[in-house]
C-alpha cells in the first residue's frame, strides 16, 4: 500500500528545508569563526538555537490553538525563508562591533524551527493511516538521516567555491521551495478544547503528558536518552578521539559519519521490517535502549579506533531501532487533536535537557576525564531501557488500539 499525496508533500517540503537547515548553520558557523578567530563564539550558535527553539515549543501551543496546522506550518517556513534572505544580506556588513546582530536573527529562526517540528510530526498521522504510520516514520528518518548525513559535508564543501552569504542565498531558495510545497498540503482541522485561558493552552500538552502513563514514561526515557546522547555532539566527541583514542581528527569525522550511518541503516531496518517491529513495539523501544547501552559503555572502555567506527555504527542502528518505534506510540497514544501540545512539550523537555546536560556533560569531562562520561552515558541508557522494560504493557496496548 502506497503512502499518499500529502504524505509525500510533506515529506518533500521538509527534506528541502532540513537541507537548508544545515547549510545556514554551517555558513554562519563559518563566518563568526572567520570573523572571530572564536570557536566559542562558534560554539554559541548552537546553543542560541536550542534555547530559542525551548521557547518556542513552550509557545507554539498558544498558536496553534488560533490557526490551521498545515498552514501554520507554510507560513513559518516562508517567515525562515525571510530571514534568511535578512542574514544573507547582513553577513557582508557584519564586523566585531556588530556581529551580535547574527545571533538576533538565529534566535528569531529557531522560534519559527520550534513550532515547525511538532506541527510535522502531529501532521504525519493526520496524513497517514495508523496502520502505515511505522513506515511513514522510518522513511522520515531514512531520509532526514541521510540528508544529516550528506548535507555536513558538502556545505563545508560549498564554501571552497562559494562565499557564505552566497550558500545562505541558495538556503534561501530551497526555503521558498520548501513553502511552497507545504502550502499545497490538505489543510488538517483540529479542535481545540474552548474557552481556555493562555495559561490552559500553555500547559495542556504537560498535563497530557503527565496524565498519560505511556508518554509519561516515554518522557522520563527522553530526559535520560537526551542528556546520554550529549556524549555523541562534536565537541566531546572530538575530545574523545583525541585523548582517548590518541588519533588524529580525520577519525572524529569517520566516527561521526558512522554514527550517522548507523541512524540511516537503523531506519532502513525498520522500514524493511515494519510488519515485525509493529507487532512487538515495546519488544524494540526495549532492546533498543538496552542494546545502546550496552554498545555505548563499550565504545567508553574501547582503545581501538576500528573498533570506535564500528560502536559507533552500531549505537546509531540501535538508537534508531528504539527511537521509531516510539515515535509511533506517541502518535498512537491520544487523540490526533492533542499530539501537537503533546510533541511542543516533548520538544521542550528535550532541547531544555539537551542545553542544561551539554554544559554539565563538559564540566563532568573535564573533572574526572572523557571515558568517565561515556561511562555514565551508558549507565542512563541502561536506566532508560528500565523504564521501557516496566513500561512495555503500556506500549503494547497502545499498539493495539
Amino acid at each position: 500500500m502506497k503512502l499518499n499525496r500529502n504524505f509525500n508533500l510533506l515529506l518533500a517540503g521538509q527534506s528541502l528545508a532540513n537541507t537548508g537547515d544545515i547549510l545556514y548553520i554551517v555558513s554562519v558557523i563559518y563566518a563568526i569563526f572567520e570573523l572571530t578567530g572564536s570557536a566559542t563564539a562558534a560554539a554559541f550558535v548552537p546553543f542560541t538555537i536550542t534555547g530559542a527553539m525551548f521557547v518556542s515549543n513552550t509557545l507554539t501551543p498558544l498558536l496553534m490553538q488560533r490557526f490551521n496546522l498545515k498552514w501554520l506550518l507554510a507560513v513559518s517556513q516562508f517567515g525562515k525563508t525571510g530571514l534568511l534572505i535578512i542574514l544573507a544580506l547582513l553577513l557582508p556588513l557584519l564586523s566585531m562591533s556588530n556581529y551580535t546582530l547574527l545571533f538576533a536573527v538565529l534566535a528569531l529562526i529557531a522560534l519559527l524551527d520550534g513550532c515547525a517540528n511538532p506541527v510535522t510530526r502531529s501532521l504525519i498521522p493526520a496524513y497517514v493511516d495508523n496502520s502505515l504510520l511505522l513506515k511513514a516514520n522510518s522513511i522520515t528518518e531514512s531520509v532526514t538521516q541521510g540528508i544529516q548525513t550528506a548535507m555536513w559535508f558538502i556545505g563545508s564543501s560549498l564554501l571552497i567555491w562559494l562565499a557564505a552569504d552566497d550558500l545562505l542565498w541558495l538556503t534561501a531558495g530551497l526555503f521558498l521551495l520548501s513553502s511552497l510545497l507545504l502550502s499545497l498540503l490538505e489543510p488538517v482541522h483540529l479542535q481545540p478544547a474552548k474557552e481556555q485561558g493562555r495559561w490552559q493552552q500553555i500547559t495542556k500538552g504537560w498535563q497530557t503528558v503527565s496524565s498519560t502513563p505511556v508518554l509519561k514514561r516515554l518522557a522520563w526515557m527522553d530526559v535520560l536518552e537526551t542528556i546520554a546522547g550529549t556524549v555523541w555532539i562534536a565537541a566531546t566527541l572530538y575530545v574523545f578521539v583525541s585523548d582517548a583514542l590518541l588519533v588524529n581528527e580525520k577519525w572524529w569525522g569517520f566516527i561521526n559519519g558512522s554514527f550517522f550511518l548507523g541512524l540511516i541503516g537503523g531506519s532502513l531496518l525498520c522500514l524493511r521490517f515494519a510488519a515485525s517491529i509493529e507487532k512487538n513495539l515495546g519488544t524494540f523501544i526495549f532492546a533498543g535502549a538496552f542494546l545502546s547501552s550496552a554498545v555505548t559503555l563499550l565504545f567508553g572502555m574501547n582503545n581501538v579506533p576500528l573498533l570506535a567506527l564500528a560502536l559507533s555504527f552500531l549505537v546509531g542502528i540501535f538508537g534508531q531501532l528504539k527511537n521509531i518505534p516510539q515515535q509511533t506510540v506517541i502518535q498512537t497514544s491520544v487523540p490526533r487533536e492533542a499530539l501537537p501540545t503533546v510533541f511542543t512539550t516533548l520538544g521542550a523537555i528535550g532541547t531544555g535537557t539537551f542545553g542544561v546536560a551539554s554544559l554539565l556533560m563538559g564540566v563532568l569531562a573535564d573533572a574526572f576525564g572523557i571515558r568517565t562520561v561515556f561511562m555514565i552515558a551508558g549507565l542512563l541508557l541502561a536506566a532508560a531501557s528500565l523504564i521501557a522494560f516496566k513500561g512495555r504493557i503500556f506500549f503494547w496496548k497502545t499498539a493495539q488500539e
